[in-house]
């Protein structure tokens, strides 16, 4: 049942009001002064309030600054007999709802009210599916380079600058541009996401900037692209290094002049569209090769943001894992489960190559698949465990008696490990292990170190 107060010093009112309000399905509070209004928001929490601003003592304007600090989302609607425009502009911008004169109307006084409730209905819902929105792509993590990053995310998000967001696979970058999007001023508009990895070559002019109609076989009508659909809001360019060098040109000309034309057609679209674009590809390497645009990339990298890898901020782990396996548990309609310390220690040395896409597809299996609610050593993949085993057991490095050639021993099954972890890819296994990449690629000649993939 809605409850409504009804502040009102003449008695009259107050009684017809509190008739009418009972007629409509209303719980009816009554105060015959402010005072006496606020006493009962002491014990009782209405859902409108009818408040005059002509009220012996304190009057109904500071009433509504008082009611409004402590109960701001009740909606006030401010009645009077001795209305002017100014008296309703200082109360509307103290926050009440609306205005009404007497002699009351009480069929309006009536509609006001439901109109108040559902607008109160509708900013609770806006904020329940927002929370939902924030809850769905938080950045979960409290290691230093997690807090840092979603410092600078806060710190960035509120500006139009473009952002380039790099990272290995399954890090979670677009978690990262999802979060800039939702604390932006552009919030509420267009995320247009568009993976250039995945759209054929002869299809991503069209994806991007759309088409005419008969521009070619298959057009059989007018279709807007991406960055038309993103107007007033953000496009995220995931994989961008994976874009052709002629597609690269026609994205920088768009990022230059902010307009483009659509493929068979000759009219300019000129769009307002904020760009963040997303890698896992060295750009620096792929400039030094040929393969990315140098003006393109300096044009894209106006604020820098790295997404850390899984393995350098395994104290996040237990809380990712935690968040997982609470979602999980309630999709599938489970008990919440626990991990082990032992199974704990295991997930947590692992080096995680997949990253948190990895973890998370693993809790999922694990849900899935656990016999019982408790995580046990028993329960986790033999890849991951056999990834543990000491490293005696994998070397010869105990089988010279000098030290000489026992870290040389030790140095090449070290870096063949690392070079495994990072799929053969040398630039990013040199600056994990904190070598130039030049000093790696000689180790592994002079080692001799084979691996099916070196990249």
């Amino acid at each position: 049942m809605k409850t409504i107060l009804v502040v009102d010093d003449e008695k009259d009112i107050r009684d017809a009001l509190q008739g009418v309000f009972k007629d409509e399905g209303y719980e009816v509070l009554l105060a015959g002064s402010a005072e006496e209004a606020l006493k009962k928001l002491d014990t009782a929490t209405p859902d409108i309030i009818l408040l005059d601003i002509w009220l012996p003592g304190m009057d109904g304007i500071d009433a509504l600054n008082e009611i409004k600090k402590r109960f701001p989302s009740i909606p006030v609607v401010m009645i009077s007999g001795h209305a002017n425009i100014e008296t309703a502009v200082k109360t509307t911008k103290l926050g009440a709802y609306d205005f009404i004169e007497k002699p009351l109307s009480l069929d309006k006084v009536i509609l006001t009210a439901e109109h108040a409730l559902e607008h109160k209905r509708l900013i609770e819902e806006n904020s329940l599916l927002r929370n939902k929105e924030w809850s769905k792509y938080e950045i979960i993590g409290q290691s230093r380079k997690i807090t840092a990053l979603k410092n600078d995310i806060k710190r960035v998000a509120p500006a139009n600058s473009w952002v380039l967001i790099t990272g290995e696979n399954g890090t979670g970058k677009e978690l990262v541009a999802k979060n800039i999007q939702l604390l932006s001023n552009r919030s509420g508009k267009p995320f247009i996401e568009v993976n250039c990895a995945a759209i054929p070559e002869d299809l991503i002019e069209s994806e991007l900037f759309g088409h005419e109609k008969g521009s070619f076989t298959s057009a059989i009508a007018q279709k807007k692209g991406k960055f038309d659909l993103a107007d007033k809001g953000t496009i995220f360019l995931d994989e961008i290094g994976d874009m052709s060098l002629k597609t690269q040109a026609k994205i920088l000309r768009i990022l230059q002049e902010k307009s483009f034309e659509r493929v068979g057609g000759t009219e300019r679209i000129t769009v307002d569209v904020r760009v963040i674009a997303a890698t896992n590809k060295d750009l620096r390497e792929a400039i030094t090769k040929g393969t990315f645009r140098e003006d393109l990339y300096y044009r894209l990298n106006v604020i820098p943001f790295h997404v850390p890898p899984l393995r350098d901020r395994i104290e996040d782990i237990p809380l990712l894992m935690g968040h997982f396996l609470k979602e999980f548990a309630r999709e599938m309609a489970r008990e919440v489960m626990t991990v082990t310390p032992e199974s704990m220690d295991i997930l947590v040395n692992y080096s995680w190559p997949g990253n948190v896409r990895e973890l998370k597809n693993l809790m999922e299996r694990l849900v899935i698949m656990a016999p019982s609610n408790v995580i046990t050593p028993d329960d986790i993949p033999l890849y991951i465990k056999g990834s543990q085993q000491p490293i005696h057991q994998n070397t010869n490095i105990f089988r010279s008696n000098l030290l000489k050639e026992a870290r040389k021993d030790f140095e090449r099954e070290f870096i063949s490990r690392k070079l495994k972890e990072f799929g053969g890819n040398i630039a990013r296994t040199a600056e994990a292990i904190g070598i130039e990449r030049s000093h790696l690629y000689r180790k592994i000649r002079s080692y001799g170190i084979e691996h099916e993939n070196l990249i």
